[in-house]
């Protein structure tokens, strides 16, 4: 039985590869058909929280597509309790989250100068006219700080339910957040390229007709 940990994003990321489909609903059919055709090969997991970021994408959430795939995957959480994670880990992730943290206020520091340079330029300004200045100064320094903080990082609980879960069950790592990728890796967890999937599917798919 090979075992499946699916990040929400591969619903939504079409440049990730993974060739289901080239929109979310194509991409939530195929999978769901898949599911169905491997029962008893390929289990397919997502924990709750993963659920529900996905969820969160659609108004409508009682649509029948979604019920369709729901219903054929597994959705569990990682027992926690049980998490068996080298002391090392918690070492390298503090480490850079110190890192993470200095950045960030250098950032802070570079975009609170330049905003101070900006209205030095400037005389009397109205409300509405010092928003408008200011606004590409917020708008820099939230992307700048976004990127310094969060790329390449575990940045919701969401993230790391995926990365135990797959330590848990001994499956496979799917997602295309480098974040979850480069922390799977570091726990030392299975993974397997989005672009990937699809030919390990229809392989397991023509293994199953010829048995």
């Amino acid at each position: 039985m090979e075992k499946y940990i699916l990040d929400a994003n591969l619903f939504f990321n079409m440049g990730a590869g993974l060739g289901l489909g080239n929109k979310t609903d194509e991409v939530m059919k195929n999978l769901t058909s898949y599911a169905k055709k491997l029962k008893g090969t390929v289990e397919f997991y997502m924990p709750p929280r993963v659920i529900d970021e996905f969820l969160s994408f659609f108004e409508d959430k009682n649509q029948l597509i979604i019920k369709n795939l729901l219903a054929s995957l597994i959705i569990k959480s990682p027992d926690v309790g049980k998490a068996n994670v080298p002391t090392q880990i918690f070492y390298q992730l503090v480490d850079d989250i110190r890192q993470r943290s200095g950045r960030g206020l250098n950032i802070g520091e570079e975009e609170i100068i330049k905003a101070g340079q900006l209205m030095l330029t400037k005389k009397e300004l109205n409300k509405k006219q010092f928003q408008i200045e200011i606004g590409s100064v917020v708008k820099g320094f939230r992307d700048r700080y976004r990127h310094a903080t969060r790329f390449g990082f575990l940045d919701s609980l969401a993230d790391l339910d995926l990365i135990i879960l797959a330590k848990e069950i001994d499956g496979f790592l799917i997602s295309s957040d480098e974040g979850v990728v480069y922390w799977g890796r570091v726990f030392g967890i299975k993974e397997m390229p989005p672009a990937l999937l699809r030919k390990r599917l229809d392989d397991l798919v023509l293994l199953d007709r010829r048995e």
